[in-house]
C-alpha cells in the first residue's frame, strides 16, 4: 500500500489520510492498523478529561504550546461534539488550536463524539496506535465530558488529569469514587474564580485519602488556562506521575491492560460487523422483534433466542 509507505517515511498528510482511513472503517482499515501496530511505538498518553465549560481545550492549547517548546512530538486527539446534520466534529481542529498550526512537532486531529461510545472508544484506540507508530513522544486526547464514553476512552491513557472548575463541587459530591478511580492528577481550572481555594483544598484531603504519604507528590494543580498561569506546574506534575509509574510497575501493568482492551474490542468490532451481516441475511431477527412488538416476549428473552440463533451452534460447532 503506497500511502502506508508515505506513513512510514513520516509524511504529515499520509497520517490524516490513515487515520480518516481508519476512523471511517475503510474496507481494509484492520489490515493497515495490523501493518501499522507492528512499528515501533514508544509515546506515552495523558488523557485531559473534565465536565464541559472547564476550559480543558484552552488548557490543553497553553499545555500542548509548552511541551512542544521542549522539543517534544506531539498528537492531540480532540474529542468533539458532533454535529447533528453531519456527524462531524463541530468545532474542529483548525478552530481550536490555530495558533499551534506553525509548530511542525504537533498534530491535531478532531474526531466527532457521534453519540456512540463503544465505536468512539475503539476509534480513537485506533488513532492512537497510528499516532504512536508515527514516532510522536506524547500522545494527549482531550475528551468532551465525563461520561461513560470518556471512561472507555481514557481507559487507553497512561496519565490521567481531570479537570474541574470552583463551581464542580456538587458533581465532585456525586462523582466522588468515579473521580478518584480515573483520576491520576487533579487541576482546578479558573483558579482565580471564588471558592477555587476551599476546592483545591478538599481535592487535596480526597488525595490523601487515597495515597497516603504519597499524596504529597500528586497535590491538586492549580491553574488560569488563559493567562498560562500554572501550566508548568501541571506538567511537572504529569511528569512526576509518568516517573512514579514507571518505578513501581503500574506502567507495565496498564500498557497490558490496554492491550488486552485493544484485542477485546477488535474482537468485539468483528462479532458487531458478523451479527449485522447475519442479521442481513435471515428473517430470524425479524421474527423476533414481531414478538416482542405484539407483547408475546420480553427483551430479555428475546435476547436470548437471538443469541442461541446466531452464536451458540457456531460457538460450540466452530
Amino acid at each position: 500500500m503506497a500511502l502506508l509507505d508515505d506513513f512510514k517515511r513520516g509524511d504529515r498528510r499520509a497520517l490524516s489520510k490513515v487515520i480518516t482511513h481508519i476512523e471511517n472503517r475503510r474496507e481494509d482499515y484492520r489490515a493497515a492498523l495490523a501493518q501499522i501496530s507492528r512499528l515501533d511505538r514508544k509515546a506515552y498518553r495523558i488523557g485531559i478529561t473534565g465536565p464541559p465549560g472547564a476550559g480543558k481545550s484552552t488548557l490543553v492549547d497553553s499545555l500542548v504550546a509548552k511541551l512542544a517548546d521542549s522539543g517534544k512530538k506531539i498528537g492531540v486527539i480532540a474529542i468533539d461534539p458532533s454535529s447533528p446534520f453531519t456527524g462531524g466534529a463541530l468545532l474542529g481542529d483548525r478552530v481550536r488550536m490555530q495558533h499551534l498550526a506553525d509548530k511542525d512537532k504537533v498534530y491535531i486531529r478532531s474526531m466527532a463524539s457521534r453519540g456512540q461510545s463503544g465505536g468512539l472508544a475503539a476509534a480513537t484506540r485506533d488513532v492512537i496506535t497510528v499516532l504512536d507508530a508515527f514516532g510522536m513522544d506524547l500522545i494527549i486526547i482531550e475528551t468532551v465530558g465525563i461520561g461513560q464514553i470518556e471512561l472507555d476512552i481514557i481507559e487507553a491513557c497512561d496519565t490521567v488529569v481531570v479537570i474541574l472548575v470552583p463551581e464542580s463541587g456538587d458533581m465532585i459530591q456525586t462523582m466522588k469514587a468515579g473521580l478518584m478511580e480515573i483520576a491520576d492528577i487533579f487541576c482546578v481550572n479558573k483558579i482565580d474564580r471564588p471558592g477555587a481555594d476551599r476546592l483545591v483544598s478538599y481535592l487535596n484531603n480526597m488525595i490523601h485519602e487515597r495515597l497516603g504519604e504519597f499524596s504529597q507528590e500528586f497535590p491538586a494543580v492549580g491553574t488560569n488556562a488563559v493567562s498560562g498561569l500554572g501550566v508548568d506546574k501541571l506538567s511537572d506534575a504529569i511528569s512526576r506521575h509518568r516517573d512514579y509509574i514507571a518505578g513501581n510497575g503500574m506502567f507495565e501493568q496498564r500498557r497490558k491492560r490496554q492491550l488486552k482492551n485493544e484485542i477485546l474490542s477488535s474482537v468485539r468490532d468483528r462479532i458487531v460487523k458478523d451479527l449485522d451481516h447475519m442479521i442481513d441475511l435471515d428473517g430470524q431477527f425479524e421474527s423476533i422483534s414481531s414478538k416482542l412488538t405484539s407483547g408475546e416476549t420480553d427483551p430479555y428473552t428475546a435476547a436470548d433466542e437471538i443469541y442461541e440463533h446466531y452464536f451458540r451452534g457456531r460457538l460450540v460447532n466452530g
